[in-house]
Formats: C-alpha cells, structure tokens, sequence
C-alpha cells in the first residue's frame, strides 16, 4: 500500500501546524496507516514543497491507493515559516489527482475554511464534490477505519471520532517517524504535542466565537503517554517540544473537570507531566506551553502560581503563556461568555509576571504573558476600542512584561454561536480596528520590546529562517520568538547569538554576537552599542585586527566587549 500525506498546515485555538511546527495530524494520521498496515509506504510533503514541485507531487499522488490532506486554519496568522493551503489550490490540485481515494482532515473538514478574519468560512460540505472523504470526525480514526476496510469509502463513517486516547496514543508512537521526513528536522523543527482535548468551560457553552467547546468534555492524556510520545519523537531527531495542544496548560488532570466552569490547577500533576517530558528527551533544546485561561490564574491564584512554578521549573525560557483576554470591555466580556473579566485578566498578568519575569540562560525572560484580543463580537462598540487600549495602557503603568499582543478580527465558523451572527460588526468597525493595531504598534509593541529585550540585550541560539533585503531574519526556537533582522547575509538554518541595537513594532534588528571585526560590514560594526564612527572607520582601515586588546584600544572597553577577532588574524 502506498500513501501521501499533503500537509497543507494548520492552526487552532489550541494547536499550531506551520513550520518549524508540526501538528499532530500528519503524526496520527501516520501511525493510524503504519498500525493497520504496517508494510505501507507513507510519504509526506508539505504544501510549500508541494507548490515548488507540483507536477512531481501530482505524479506521485496518482500512483497511490490513498491521498491525504490535512489542512485548516481557524485563527489565521501572518507566518515566516510556510503558507498555509489557500482554498484554490485545494480545489485544484484535489480536482487533478485521480485513482486513488481522497482523504480530506483537519479542522477545514470539520469546521471549513476560514478564508481570513473578519469573514464567515467556507462550510465543509463545500469540498464534498473533490473528496471520496470529508473527515468531520477524528480523521486518524476515520483512515485506520478506512485501511482495515480494504479502502470502501461506503463502509466507513467519516463522522467518527475517538473514544479515549487508546489508539490515539498507540497511532502518536508509530506516527512519529513521519516527522524524518519534515524539511525543517535537524535544525528548529517543534513538535506540538497534546495533553487532552476539549474546554473546562464546555459546560457553559465556552467563548461564543471558539470550536474547543464543540469537542464536549474534556478527555485527558496520562503523562505515560505523552512521555511515551516525546520518547518516540526524541529518538527520530525533535528536540523542540511545545505542550500547546490544548486551551488551558493549567488545567491539566485539574481538579473539578467537566464538573465546574474553571477547575482548580493540580501542580502535582503538572509535575508528572513536565518530568515525563524531560525524562524521555533529556537533551531536549526547547519545551514550551501556550494557552493560559486567564479565569482559572483569576479564581486559582495560589493553585495557579504554583502550577506556573512548577513550569518554570521544568521548561526552557522564553515561553509564553498565551491569555485568551479577548476584550477588556464588560459588555462583550458578558454577552460573548469569555473567560475573565479585565480585572481579572490584569490580575493573571501579575501572577505570570511575578512567577516567570526572571530572565533566563538564553536572554528572554522565563515566562511571559500573550495577550489575544478578538474584534468583531457581538456587543463591540466603538468604546470597546477605548477600553482595550486602557487595559493595555495600565499594563505598561504597572510596568508589566507582555510578550505580544494578538489582534485578530472574528472568525465565524460553523457550529458557533457566532456563526449566526456572522462578520456584521467587523464590516461596521473596519475603520476603528485599523486605527486600534497602529495605536497598539506605536503606543505599546515598541516600547514593550524595549522593556523586554533592551539594546545591547545578547539573545542566544537563534537560526536564519529567511532573508529580506540585504537583512538575515533569525528567530530563536519558541512558541512565540522575537523576529530578529539581522544586519549581515548568512546562510539559511545558521545557528548564531546576536545582540538587539534597535526596536520595531514586532521585531528587532541585531548584530551577531560576539562581531568578527575582521568580517563585519561597516554598517554592522557601526551598529555596535558604544562605537564611535571614528572607530569604525579606524577598525576597517588597520584590518586584520589581530587581538582582543588591539579591538579595545581602538573602540573602547565598552563597545570592545561586543567584539571578536578571527582565529586567522589570531595566528
């Protein structure tokens, strides 16, 4: 048997897929063929590659007893890493492949396409007409069910989901090979790893906007099993690991469950967890978390703090715990049914702070809030606005840390109560959304760079993604990592430190760390905190510097700390 697996990315409120990530679709969905026909061959691409060679893909794909795509973006993004499917090549590249069986899975096939925010999606009985298949249910069970029926597309019911973790943790072990053959292995791949599925909040119907409540109560993973699964990714190369599958870390094997709106958080068990993780990756380079309610910091507090201790002291700086605040005004708060009101969602940002404000080994602090907000909801008014930038501006009053603001507009999607209400307010507010992002860009996102990575801030172990200009753009490995613009062209997946000389909105510009004053361009070295344009121009003409204390006479003891002498001129 023979099998494709076009990854065409995705990305939920709980659960991200676009390189360097790998979701756990293409994992399960692996082991889901590799556990009912263990002699298959499995090839998987992903959508980037897939465009560069199309005609090679479509050969292949046509060739094989079964196609796959996993695709669906419920929270769109801007990303460096890939571009998620777009809903043309879906239908196209679905529409040329003909023979083998069609698998369409993912969140497209269970809540549509969200075409961007700020607009209804696009329902998925829409892709019926290009699929045998539309998995609205667990596509891992789906396929496994589909295999085992010798591939009759009318004895399996696409509806179907899970019961329990117990093939799920058997098909996540065998899965996990697939990721050998994910271009971004061996240099910033991440693993997303799940811990459990569905909101605490489900029993009061959850945000009205999020798909989470629709999985219904929530089921947890045991700490064995991800443990088992780190095991297994561990020994195919991952050395990045983020438990970000779920919508609240902090409610993990919670006390209270399926029983009241915000559990209280067990820290024992998220010991179990943490240590299970470090265990079975002992040389691990990065384990993040990302969604924090910020309701159960708000009704938890002590439980709350030390739950996030115990993170902290387990994971790897730089990691962000993502606040789904969503608004700061009462009003939509209320009729929405989000999780905390702004008081509440200030206070869950003290408690991150004074648990993970402590800067780490790698020069970001340990543990910082994100802030999400959604625009669009029913109830905005135009002093919503006002009200958000207030929450903001009292952030910064305080002197709080906050990784990142994330402004989205809405996105309606079947099966929401939002979906009934549909895009009618973002259409009204386009207007006051654009002013809203430029203020918090301007007014907040800068200067918060400032305060959390300070010029002459050295940032360690980030690699070259991509290039832009005469500019390297590097990121260090993360759930949310400061975009760095690098002032020198370097080779794509080169490993470097920098130092931060200057602040956007959203990104930095740095300088590698420490400078090679023998190979740095003149406007790299004139970059260099406490250099004089003088020295500068003295370094370039008496090139090759030949010792650190030649550097030091020249720029001083202050700049000469950021410099370096190559080994040629050493000798």
């Amino acid at each position: 048997m023979r099998a494709l697996i076009i990854d065409g990315y995705t990305d939920e409120p709980a659960g991200l897929g676009v390189p360097p990530y790998i979701d756990v679709y293409p994992r399960y969905v692996a082991g889901a063929i590799w556990a009912s026909a263990p002699g298959a061959e499995v090839k998987y691409v992903t959508v980037d590659f897939t465009r560069l060679h199309l005609d090679y893909v479509m050969e292949f794909a046509s060739k094989c007893d079964l196609v796959l795509f996993l695709t669906g973006v419920v929270v769109p993004g801007k990303y460096l890493g890939g571009e998620p499917l777009r809903l043309e090549e879906l239908i196209r590249w679905s529409s040329t492949i003909e023979g083998p069986v069609k698998v369409l899975g993912g969140p497209v096939a269970r809540f549509g396409y969200g075409v961007s925010g700020g607009r209804v999606a696009v329902p998925p009985e829409r892709f019926k007409a290009y699929f045998d298949v539309v998995a609205s249910g667990d596509v891992e069970i789906v396929v496994y069910n589909l295999i085992k029926e010798g591939l009759r597309v009318e004895m399996v019911d696409p509806r179907e989901k899970r019961e329990g973790y117990r093939l799920v943790d058997l098909f996540a072990v065998k899965g996990a090979r697939i990721v050998e053959q994910h271009p971004n292995l061996g240099w910033n791949l991440i693993a997303e790893i799940e811990t459990f599925r569905g909101c605490p909040r489900w029993i009061t119907g959850g945000c009205s906007f999020c798909v989470e409540p629709k999985y219904g109560a929530v089921e947890f993973r045991s700490p064995e099993a991800v443990a088992r699964e780190v095991e297994a990714l561990y020994a195919y190369g991952v050395r990045h690991f983020r438990l970000g599958r779920q919508p609240d870390i902090l409610s993990f094997m919670a006390e209270g469950v399926n029983e009241i709106e915000f559990p209280s958080p067990r820290p024992e068990k998220l010991r179990d967890l943490f240590r299970g993780v470090r265990s079975a990756a002992p040389e691990l380079k990065m384990l993040h978390i990302d969604n924090v309610n910020p309701g159960t910091l708000a009704h938890h507090k002590e439980e709350g703090k030390e739950a996030l201790k115990v993170i902290v002291e387990y994971h790897t700086p730089g990691d962000v715990a993502a606040l789904g605040v969503e608004s700061a005004d009462p009003r939509v708060v209320k009729v929405n049914n989000l999780k905390a009101s702004p008081e509440e969602a200030l206070e869950a940002v003290r408690i991150i702070n004074e648990v993970g404000g402590r800067r780490g080994w790698n020069g970001m602090p340990e543990l910082l809030p994100g802030i999400n907000f959604v625009f669009g909801l029913r109830g905005e008014t135009k002093e919503t606005y006002q009200r958000n930038l207030d929450f903001l501006n009292q952030v910064m009053r305080e002197g709080l840390m906050v990784r990142r603001v994330n402004i989205r507009q809405v996105l309606a999607l079947p099966g929401t109560p939002m979906w009934w209400f549909g895009n009618r307010v973002m259409r009204k507010h386009k207007r006051l959304f654009r002013v809203f992002k430029r203020k918090v860009r301007e007014e907040f996102d800068r200067p918060m760079l400032r305060h959390i990575v300070p010029r002459g801030n050295s940032l360690r172990e980030l690699y070259v993604e991509a290039h832009e200009g005469k500019y390297s753009l590097a990121r260090q490995v993360g759930s949310y990592p400061i975009l760095v613009y690098v002032s020198e062209s370097l080779p794509l997946k080169t490993k470097l430190d920098v130092v931060v000389v200057n602040h956007g909105y959203r990104s930095v510009k740095g300088i590698p760390y420490p400078l090679d004053v023998n190979s740095a361009s003149k406007e790299t070295l004139s970059l260099v905190p406490g250099i004089k344009r003088s020295a500068v121009n003295e370094l370039l003409t008496k090139r090759p510097i030949k010792s650190p204390e030649m550097i030091e006479s020249i720029v001083g003891p202050v700049a000469a700390k950021y410099l370096t002498v190559s080994n040629l001129a050493k000798g």
